[in-house]
Parts: structure tokens; sequence; C-alpha cells
């Protein structure tokens, strides 16, 4: 059994739990943990350390998390097998953001470390949805119009939506009124290619400091939602891109990167996410992936994956488009670090999003690119006008500037945290283990897979049913580019646009909608 001691400081900024899991993670990727290793018990670890037994288990919890290791039930948890080469990347000392312009106290950001994960579904038709609204798409194979109109809804789980009720409306009119003064008129003219330089700026503090993310001003590029975006980087890669993605993944991506002429290889998932050996047989030399929060299963890429998906880019001279479309949400532990801030190479392009965290209709979207595309950006920069208003992007910086949308997003974070308490409480004590929830560990949105007498159900009746009693869900067969007749039944249910009461009546109904049609 090992014996740990860490330097834990009880008066220290962080809470222990923190720094336990800090010291456990660093001696794995030094290697003075050896893989297959096994952890100290809780209890025991617990009296060794002074600790309360809830302190390290939410240590154990994170590592879990990111898949540092590995439990084997009635046996305890041990050291995950990563890969050498790669393993002391972990250790490295990671940058701030700089430009030329970027002083040292401007690192000091309104914004702190931010919670995790997932992507997102559609409107009442069960399609797959964007990462940086993973919006509502067009109705699947499986929801037709019935000949006769059911009655509106009085609950749709629907993804992308998000609460509006809690919005900071008079701050926002505040910094926009600021924003539309005469102060500002240059606002009125054409702007940077790449968006506003402040908001650039505040967008590199915040993914510095909350995901690990160190890049300079330069490269961050504004734009107005994530299929532009993909649209952006599928012309910067180039001709030669041979793409590939996740498969059920998010379908709108699928549709932009088709645009080369190629099909796009659809790689199948595993429990830790996209299979790298498969993807390693494709003719592929970039992979577009959800690894924080899997779109739509929900799972979370741990490190040994993360960190096997680099190696490929590197062998293959390749790219990753990480889209990193909810992360400020996470129910369970601290973030996982971003595959971009593991990745020392420089091969992964990091995407993210404002829409799930302030406002979809705003469509403020970005990316980091690596220093490897910036030529080819250099190169045609002039042909791309920039996507958001100048005005929506200076408000968006001063409310980040001011702090604002830190305390935004906190409210948000225990506002999403009880409507997600919600839904797991109702789907538990409606059907009692019958369904099983996928993907629950952060984001906006959970899958129920049906199981016991509800496996007779088809995805279709299950959605109708569903309707006739009021209640919109959406198939989780949608998001699957190969078909996989043997899957369980997967249904889509978002939970941001809905307050508690709504979220328990609705489980309530479509449990009653389900009874009665098995």
């Amino acid at each position: 059994m090992l014996e740990l001691t860490p330097l834990l400081d009880p008066e220290g900024s962080e809470p222990l739990y923190v720094q336990l899991y800090a010291y456990v993670r660093e001696e794995i990727r030094g290697q003075r943990l050896r893989r297959g290793s096994r952890l100290p018990a809780q209890r025991s670890l617990a009296q060794h350390l002074g600790l309360s037994r809830n302190t390290v288990d939410a240590a154990y919890q994170q590592l879990l998390a990111e898949g540092y290791v590995y439990s084997e039930a009635r046996k305890g948890l041990f050291v995950a097998d990563l890969p050498d080469e790669i393993l002391p990347i972990g250790a490295r000392t990671i940058p701030g953001p700089t430009t030329d312009s970027l002083q040292s106290d401007s690192l000091q950001s309104n914004v702190s470390r931010s919670a995790l994960f997932q992507p997102a579904p559609s409107r009442a038709s069960a399609s797959a949805a964007n990462a940086d609204t993973h919006a509502h798409p067009h109705p699947g194979p499986h929801q037709t119009e019935q000949e006769t109109e059911p009655p509106a809804p009085i609950c749709d789980f629907r993804y992308g939506d998000v609460d509006t009720e809690h919005f900071p409306f008079k701050a926002w009119r505040t910094f926009a009124a600021r924003a539309l003064s005469a102060e500002h008129a240059d606002l009125l003219l054409y702007g940077e290619a790449r968006g506003e330089r402040d908001l650039r700026m505040r967008i590199a503090e915040y993914l510095y400091q909350a995901r690990g993310v160190a890049c300079r001003v330069e490269q961050i590029v504004i734009g107005a939602g994530t299929p532009y975006l993909l649209d952006l980087l599928r012309r910067l890669i180039g001709d030669g891109g041979r793409y590939a993605m996740e498969d059920p993944g998010y379908a709108r991506a699928r549709r932009v990167l088709e645009q080369t002429g190629r099909a796009v290889a659809s790689i199948p998932l595993d429990e830790h996410g996209i299979r790298v050996d498969l993807l390693t047989k494709a003719d592929a030399n970039a992979v577009y992936v959800t690894p924080s929060h899997q779109f739509p299963l929900g799972m979370i890429m741990p490190a040994a994956r993360r960190l096997e998906l680099i190696r490929w880019a590197r062998e293959r001279g390749g790219t990753i488009l990480e889209d990193d479309y909810d992360s400020e949400f996470r129910y369970e532990g601290r973030p996982v670090p971003s595959l971009h801030s593991l990745d020392p190479y420089g091969n992964t392009v990091y995407m993210g999003t404002f829409s799930k965290s302030w406002m979809p209709s705003a469509r403020v979207g970005y990316v980091a690119l690596p220093e490897k595309l910036l030529p080819a950006y250099r190169e045609h920069e002039e042909l791309f006008k920039q996507t958001v208003p100048r005005t929506e992007q200076h408000t968006l910086a001063l409310f980040m500037e001011s702090g604002e949308w830190e305390r935004h997003l906190n409210r948000m974070r225990q506002l999403y945290k009880k409507r997600h308490a919600a839904l797991l409480e109702a789907v538990r004590r409606e059907w009692q283990g019958e369904v099983r929830v996928i993907g629950s560990a952060a984001g906006l949105h959970v899958m129920l897979e049906l199981g016991g007498a509800l496996s007779e159900l088809s995805e279709k009746n299950a959605i109708e049913a569903a309707r006739r009693s009021g209640v919109i869900v959406y198939g989780g067969s949608a998001f699957r580019q190969v078909p996989a007749p043997r899957e369980p039944v997967r249904l889509l249910l978002g939970f941001a646009g809905l307050d508690e009461a709504k979220i328990k009546r609705g489980i309530r109904r479509l449990r009653q909608a389900w009874a009665g049609s098995v």
C-alpha cells in the first residue's frame, strides 16, 4: 500500500481537497506513483493526514474524472496506465497569455476558475445541436408531424435554451449605453477581422485562468457561432484536410466539414470518448472532438485518452479541433484541464462560446488558433470580415472587465446546479432505476436510457407518447451517422431553460405517458 504524505496548508487559498488532488496528480505525472499502484483507502488516508473522508473522497473523485486513476470493484483505486513519452508534459509550466501590448498587470482577471462540460441538441425535432449554440436543427427521422396536432407542450426539454429571468439586464444596459456613446463612435465603422482587441484580451485572460489555455491575443479570433468558425478553420487547414469526428456527435459540425467534398470519417466512442485506435486507421489528418463533455452522450475524456489523441496529431501531422462548448458548468469536482492545455506541440485549436454562459442570440464564439495556422490566417485575413457587431463585442468586454460576467456566471452555476439536481431526483423518484441517466456530471443536458419494461418502447413511440402528454423530448438517434440497431433507446433532455417545478412536472408526465404505452 502506498503512503502519501503531501504538505497541505489548512490556511491556504486552495481547499484541502484541491491541494490533495493536485499533489497526487503531480506524483502520477512525474511517475513517482507507478501505473497499477493502489491508492490508500479513503478511511486510512483520512486518518493518516488528519482529514475528513469527504475531503479525500472529493480529491479521489476528481482524479477519477480526469482519468489519472481507475476503480476496481471491492479492490480500490489504482494509478492509470498513461503513455510514458507524454506523461511529463503535465508537469510543465504554462506561461500566461502574452501580446505586444498586454502588460503583466493586466493578467489579474476578474474571472475566477470555472466548472465544466457538455454539448448540444436541438428543437422539438430530435436533431443534433451546436457547440456554440448547439442549436435547433431540422426534424429527425422519427419526429414527424402528427395528423392531429397535439396540445401546446407544458414542458419542452430543448437543449440550447438558457435561463432568461436572471439575466443582469440593468448592468447590461449600463455597459451597452456606454458602448453606444459618442465617445465610441468608431465602433460604427469596420473593425479588425479578428474581433475587438479588448474582448480578445479578456478572453485570453479567462482561458488561461479557467482552462489552462495559454495563447497570445493575436491567436484569438471571434466569430458568429461554431458553424462559421468551423468553416473558417476548414479554409485555413486547406484542401488537404481530411476530417473525422465522434459518432454520435454534433451534426452541424459534420455538415460544415463535409463542404470539403470528402466524406467525414465517423469514429465510434467507448466509455472514455472517441476511439483513437480506430481514428488511427481512418484516412484523416484533422478531428473534431468535444472532450470535456462529449456531445451528446456527456462522457468526459480522461487524461490518458487526451494524451493518446495528442500523440495521434503529432505522429500524423494533424490538427485537433477541440470544442469546449459548455465548460463553465460542472457539478462534480473541479474543471478538467482542456485538451489544448496538455498539447505541447501546438496541434490543437481551442473553440469556445458565450452562448451557454451568457446570451445565445448574440452568437459570440471564438477560437484560439495554434501558431501553425496563423500564417494561413494572415494570408486570408482581409477576406474575413468580422461577423459579430462591434458594439456587442465592446459591451461584453466592459461586462467582463467590470466583474459582472463573473458574478452572472456564478449565479448561473448555482441555478443550473439546482435544476440539474431536481432533474436527477425526479428521474430517480419516478422510475427507481428503470431509466438510467447518462452524462450527468456536467453541462446543461442529460441523456435518458430506457431500461426494464420501457426497453420495449421504440424511440419514435417514446417521443410521440411524450408529445401527446405535452412533453417534448429529443431522440438520440438523430445524432448518429452510423445507425446502432442494438443500442438502447436514448433521449436527450435539456434543463437550463426550465424551472424546478416545470422539470418535476415534465418528468412525472413522462412516466405516466410511457407507463401507458408499454
